[in-house]
């Protein structure tokens, strides 16, 4: 079978977040998604099989990181949706039968995919003791993110301090099911974009992940209302780096990327 791995969320190779991509005729056995994932050893590996025609969804899809099957994945469904509409397996929009329900990606004339997935609910919480000394920063405020992303996002007090952090990732672990997402407002939006975040996922397996599209579904949501508007861009400041084009819609957030396949091969396992 073809294996992929694929840059998303960038126009260029070896930037974005990697994602590995199968195309597959059904689920095997969860051992063996998990042991491909590991294998590839990206922050997720996407599997996805198609279903009968005439259903809610159009394929079935599945994401893996190195040590666990996640809930929701934005860059590995954009490489996905990139496989099948560059391969021509799928022409138009395609629908994702998920854990997160279904989730639809759709071909933009200029090249890029639109994902519409569900806006993470945002509870506020105190700022948990002990995570400032574990992020290495302070936080002006703390956000549960809910369910599907399962990421405690914290707001820091600019770019700079976003930019500069080196966390003790062991440690970090402790406050959330997934991870840690830390932001702040962008220095200058001139530069293109609004607000800045990085990602830290050490609970599945991941120190740092380069782009994060689940992540910008409770991004979305904060950032829109404290700068005031619906559509946004946010620069996820890893040392990949990449940017989202983010649009709240209510209960729904629109994420928009580009990706790039920069390796096709076979897996004989």
């Amino acid at each position: 079978m073809r294996i992929r791995i694929v840059d998303a969320f960038t126009d260029r190779p070896f930037a974005g977040n990697p994602a590995g991509v199968l195309l597959l005729d059904g689920f095997p056995e969860d051992d063996w998604l998990q042991n491909v994932a590991m294998e590839v050893n990206h922050a997720e590996t996407a599997f996805a099989h198609r279903l009968p025609e005439g259903g809610e969804a159009d394929w079935a899809l599945r994401w893996f990181t190195p040590v666990a099957e996640v809930a929701m994945c934005g860059h590995a469904t954009l490489a996905t949706a990139h496989v099948l509409h560059s391969t021509g397996a799928h022409e138009g929009p395609v629908r994702f039968a998920t854990r997160s329900g279904v989730l639809v990606a759709t071909p933009r004339e200029d090249g890029s995919v639109t994902l519409d997935f569900p806006t993470a609910p945002l509870t506020p919480v105190e700022v948990p003791d002990g995570v400032a000394r574990a992020l290495g920063a302070e936080s002006l405020t703390a956000f549960d993110t809910g369910p599907n992303v399962g990421d405690l996002l914290l707001e820091l007090a600019d770019e700079k301090t976003v930019h500069a952090l080196a966390p003790d990732l062991k440690a970090l672990g402790a406050y959330s099911r997934r991870g840690i997402i830390a932001t702040a407002r962008a220095e200058d939006s001139a530069r293109g974009y609004d607000f800045v975040s990085r990602c830290f996922f050490p609970n599945v397996g991941i120190d740092e992940d380069p782009v994060t599209g689940s992540a910008h579904t409770a991004l979305a949501p904060f950032w829109s209302e404290r700068l005031g508007r619906a559509e946004l861009t946010g620069l996820q400041a890893s040392r990949r780096s990449g940017r989202v084009r983010t649009e709240l819609r209510g209960d729904r957030t629109l994420l928009s990327g580009r990706a790039v396949t920069v390796i096709e091969g076979e897996l004989i396992a």
